[in-house]
């Protein structure tokens, strides 16, 4: 048996009273929609979380000697799983100057640009996806600043045996030698934030967002296309190691599914609280503070 609920308060003003005149001003006040102030909310709030993602990574330890004996123990890791690839993709990227030239623009924008695009086309097109897009892209960026915060671990490029491939090309590019910070920018970015990669971490984010809004399929191996091209990137280019890259897709394929979940248990509350309704009524007849509780039952 199902019982339903609705709360209601109903009241009368006594008799003979008049409700009192209340004067509006000839031009009212004009507030932005509703859906406008959403949007603006949505933007500050990804503002906010993004100046504060990076700053924050400028607080972890500099320390290059350090940060070079972590990534060499991810190296020995690779090598042990026979999965230490970087030396073959960087060679391949220095050896072919289109390679490198697109790698290096792939780099420094498209971890922004589609990123982004892809933000403002769920919150556009698809809202139903965007909250919980957003959540897994929030939660993974915490989880990946915990651990640059606590153990910051050098790229390649900073390790040696490995070409930097954006400096390589930066004489044709907006970028310097310091990864993809803009030319003469280079201390407002933390070079030592390899593990794991966001770069590679956003962009399976961008599969994952687009496969759960559409159903088209070009669109969908567009969306894991741009993960894969981005993965062999930050690779070839010595930014980052295979590593970086399997555990930053880990980080946002766990925060995806966890967002998954908190949505369908705040979708099943709210549903159950829509079920529950008490209906409470004030007779007129019943002088205040009087009043008499009836619940109906369905």
């Amino acid at each position: 048996m199902t019982i339903g609920h609705s709360l209601t308060f109903r009241s009368a003003p006594p008799r003979g009273h008049r409700r009192a005149q209340v004067a509006h001003p000839a031009t009212p006040h004009r507030r932005a929609s509703p859906a406008i102030r959403s949007a603006a909310r949505e933007l500050l709030l990804l503002v906010i979380l993004y100046v504060g993602y990076t700053g924050s990574r400028l607080l972890a330890d500099d320390n290059l000697s350090d940060a070079a004996g972590r990534a060499k123990g991810l190296l020995h890791v690779e090598a042990v799983l026979d999965a230490d690839w970087e030396h073959r993709i960087n060679a391949a990227f220095v050896d072919h100057d289109w390679l490198g030239l697109f790698g290096s623009y792939w780099y420094a924008a498209g971890h922004y640009v589609v990123t982004l695009a892809v933000l403002i086309w769920l919150y556009a097109r698809h809202r139903h996806v965007y909250f919980r897009a957003r959540t897994a892209l929030v939660t993974a960026t915490l989880v990946a600043l915990i651990f640059y915060l606590a153990m910051p671990t050098a790229p390649p490029r900073l390790v040696g045996g490995f070409t930097d491939v954006l400096n390589l090309h930066a004489d044709v590019g907006w970028w310097g030698a310091e990864a993809s910070a803009p030319k003469g920018m280079g201390s407002t970015t933390n070079q030592l934030a390899a593990f794991p990669s966001m770069h590679a971490g956003w962009a399976l984010w961008v599969g994952l967002a687009i496969a759960a809004a559409t159903r088209s399929w070009l669109a969908r191996v567009l969306g894991f296309a741009y993960a894969a091209t981005t993965a062999v990137v930050v690779v070839g280019t010595a930014n980052h190691w295979v590593v970086d890259v399997v555990v930053g897709g880990a980080v946002v394929a766990l925060a995806w599914l966890a967002s998954a979940a908190v949505s369908r248990a705040v979708a099943t509350a709210m549903a159950r609280i829509r079920d529950l309704r008490v209906q409470v009524t004030v007779p007129y007849a019943v002088p205040v503070p009087g009043f008499r509780l009836t619940i109906s039952h369905k």
